[in-house]
């Protein structure tokens, strides 16, 4: 294992208190945002879970990584998939998406499969 993804994911929501305590609205607005992403319905939480994946690696957020890589597991993300997925965001962003693909299949690796 390349990282402890359960612990990242548990950590930050524990870090994510103390922010929250100080700026609620903030916080209320950036959850609120999340849970927007997928209102249209138009694509199923599969298809989001594996472009939120692409795009962290893209941008090398681990917390992004890990509260995702957790959340496609439960949406039924295979490794398969993952790894088309993030061709793409290699094919985008060449040596530094190829080892954050490494990465994000490791995090996905760290959840027990749906």
């Amino acid at each position: 294992m390349l990282h402890p993804w359960n612990e990242t994911l548990l950590n930050n929501r524990k870090a994510g208190n103390a922010l929250a305590t100080h700026h609620p609205k903030m916080l209320s607005a950036f959850r609120a945002l999340n849970e927007a992403q997928g209102a249209t319905g138009t694509l199923d939480a599969k298809t989001r879970e594996l472009i939120a994946l692409a795009v962290a690696v893209t941008t090398r957020c681990d917390g992004c990584i890990a509260s995702h890589a957790a959340a496609a597991r439960k949406a039924g993300v295979t490794e398969a998939e993952l790894s088309e997925a993030l061709g793409t965001a290699i094919a985008l962003n060449a040596g530094a998406a190829y080892v954050y693909s490494l990465r994000a299949m490791d995090a996905l690796a760290d959840f027990p499969a749906a």
